[in-house]
């Protein structure tokens, strides 16, 4: 068995296949690079990078791919079931991991911890006075998303004694306020009514731009909002026009449209912005939890079992999984 990488998992990650299968670490983002790798690879394993439907149709023997996260927007996942192979994902691995990083960069924006460890350290002691920090208790958490970690994300936020406030179109009423949050049909009436608001879903057709000006001129002025998630799902240009204009007070974003951004990006040199490099789910607990849940996936996947946790069940119905059995998680 072969198992080609993009980026090598960790080493945790790495013993599971020891004396398994043979593995090629490519340190290249694109499987197209290497496809003489590809031509015979069971697996491949995607970190930080991409797999078009051109790698796929041109890597013969594939038979599952691999995601150490839960996005999979960088992979052609309708060309990979097209041919009977499953994408898997890790959820759950990396939930209190992601959750906890957006409320750091909620206490961090809130408290204006970054503009004033850079203005005291250039000599500006009285940046003490710029007003620009306030308490989170009592204010309102809109949470766009209420999957694993917009959860985990609201059981933190309301241990601060924040008021959780919530948007998921694929959670009714009943199911949003029994964990706690007040219901909203309108993610825009969110968007006005919360004091922050953090972003939990995935990038597709229907969430790209999704809070663009139209969406950003809504909010209160003293408002943060912070992303996790995806780039693309703010527009960048609309959020540093805002930032610069005053229509929202912060934000604070871990994603970015092109990864990794380019020093002069605009996104980068604006006010009331905190940034980190994709890192929210790079904890040691939450990387060696993504890459074994991976590694088993898609060992189970390149032995013949069918695994539950892949962006695609229809995959499944493909004639090549005919009365195959599922592996036991």
């Amino acid at each position: 068995m072969k198992f080609v990488m993009t980026q090598a998992v960790c080493p945790e990650g790495m013993k599971m296949l020891e004396g398994t299968a043979d593995v090629y670490v490519a340190n290249n983002q694109d499987p197209n690079n290497y496809l003489d790798e590809m031509n015979e690879a069971d697996a491949l394993i995607v970190r930080i990078a991409k797999c078009d439907g051109h790698a796929i149709e041109n890597s013969p023997n594939l038979k599952v791919i691999g995601r150490t996260g839960v996005g999979y927007d960088a992979v052609d996942v309708k060309t990979a079931t097209a041919h009977g192979i499953p994408v898997v994902i890790t959820p759950g691995a990396n939930n209190r991991s992601v959750a906890e990083h957006a409320v750091a960069m909620m206490f961090a924006l809130s408290k204006n911890l970054v503009e004033a460890q850079q203005e005291m350290c250039a000599g500006n002691w009285e940046i003490r006075g710029a007003k620009k920090a306030f308490e989170l208790e009592g204010k309102t958490m809109g949470i766009l998303g209420l999957g694993a970690i917009g959860r985990e994300t609201a059981k933190i936020c309301k241990g601060c004694g924040m008021k959780i406030a919530a948007f998921d179109p694929f959670m009714s009423r009943e199911q949003i306020e029994n964990y706690g949050a007040e219901y909203y049909a309108d993610y825009v009436e969110l968007l006005k009514n919360s004091d922050v608001v953090s972003i939990h879903v995935p990038l597709t057709d229907e969430t790209r731009n999704m809070i663009a000006k139209e969406q950003l001129v809504q909010m209160k002025k003293t408002a943060l909002i912070i992303n996790c998630s995806r780039g693309g799902i703010i527009n960048e240009a609309d959020l540093v026009e805002a930032l610069k204009e005053g229509v929202i007070a912060g934000a604070g974003t871990d994603v970015f449209c092109s990864e990794p951004p380019k020093t002069d990006d605009p996104l980068l040199n604006c006010p009331n912005l905190i940034v980190s490099p994709h890192s929210a789910a790079q904890t040691r607990e939450a990387v060696i939890k993504m890459a074994q849940m991976c590694v088993r996936g898609c060992l189970a996947v390149a032995s013949g079992k069918k695994w539950p946790f892949v962006a695609d069940k229809t995959v499944y119905d493909h004639p090549k999984w005919d009365g195959a059995e599922w592996e036991e998680v």
